[in-house]
């Protein structure tokens, strides 16, 4: 058996169009053959699973396990902290993924197949990782935070957040069904104008642009390549601007964007920070790990190596 004395499964029954729920008898029946004892609760709404996990990890917990795609893995994360400070700094992240993004998946080298996934948190092999920590205006204009492990964007991103939820989701996976919400953002989408200012530089610089992404990992979007430098544990976020581009350039140039040659494009540039601020006179949407979840102005700041997440012994983050 692993080393968790109380394991906690947090499982979103509606990822990857229902097929969690379908096939929880087996994820309980692997967990509980590999891991021992293991409580396994179900989301029941949107944030639901950060109540669960900062729950589980009040009552004892040392391992959260989120089930389910990029949008559980993020409310889970969120469950880990309270006021910029993890609730339990040995208590560690595991990931059994069912979604149709996978760019968590993507970063941390985790199977789709759930019995080699659980075989991986039975492996208990740990790897510390940098968390950002974002505070934004909510859509109602409430200040809200939200934590992150993996990336934030803005701009187009924003605003195609809420299309990727469409009827190619469940039929032909995130990619597709992002590259769609994409294209159709683009149509309607005319720049924003940003101001932008990375960690102590004493004026803020201003960009036209079609997005900003901020990556602590590399992938977003089914697996386009925005922060293609991106290390969860190097004590850095990268952040890649793109400067307008229009729908015919975004067709034309679409193989840059789901490459890790982006910063070859003409249009993209790459920063690295530790505090990020962006500002904007225009109405400009924020996603965090493709929930579309308030607009600018945003401050982003870095929790370096504060949150443990189980990994293969084959992953970069674990030789760190």
């Amino acid at each position: 058996m692993a080393p968790w004395r109380r394991p906690v499964a947090i499982v979103n029954p509606r990822a990857a169009g229902g097929k969690a729920e379908k096939r929880l008898h087996e994820i309980s029946r692997c967990l509980a053959e590999r891991l021992g004892s293991v409580a396994v609760l179900k989301t029941e709404s949107s944030g639901h699973a950060i109540q669960l996990a900062g729950d589980a990890l009040k009552a004892g917990a040392d391992l959260i396990i989120a089930v389910g795609g990029d949008g559980t893995a993020n409310e889970v994360v969120n469950g880990f902290f309270n006021k910029g400070h993890p609730l339990r700094p040995d208590a560690c992240l595991g990931f059994i993924p069912f979604g149709t993004g996978g760019d968590l998946q993507r970063t941390l080298a985790v199977p789709s197949d759930v019995e080699r996934a659980v075989d991986i948190l039975a492996a208990a092999v740990q790897a510390p990782i940098d968390v950002g920590k974002a505070a934004f205006v909510s859509h109602d204009g409430s200040p809200l935070e939200r934590y992150f492990v993996n990336l934030l964007s803005l701009g187009i991103g924003g605003d195609v957040a809420v299309r990727a939820k469409n009827f190619l989701s469940p039929l032909l996976g995130g990619r597709l069904a992002f590259f769609y919400a994409t294209v159709a953002g683009l149509v309607r989408f005319s720049g924003k104008h940003v101001r932008l200012t990375l960690d102590e530089q004493p004026a803020p610089s201003e960009f036209f642009i079609s997005n900003v992404a901020i990556g602590n990992g590399r992938y977003h979007g089914g697996g386009m390549h925005p922060c293609p430098r991106a290390v969860m544990n190097d004590g850095w976020l990268d952040v890649t601007t793109i400067d307008y581009l229009t729908l015919f350039e975004f067709l034309r140039d679409v193989n840059y964007l789901y490459s890790d040659d982006i910063y070859r494009h003409p249009k993209a540039r790459h920063f690295r920070a530790r505090k990020i601020v962006t500002q904007s006179d225009e109405t400009t949407h924020i996603e965090i790990d493709g929930e579309a979840l308030g607009r600018l102005p945003l401050e982003i700041n870095l929790l370096p190596t504060s949150l443990r997440v189980v990994v293969p012994s084959t992953n970069e983050l674990a030789g760190r």
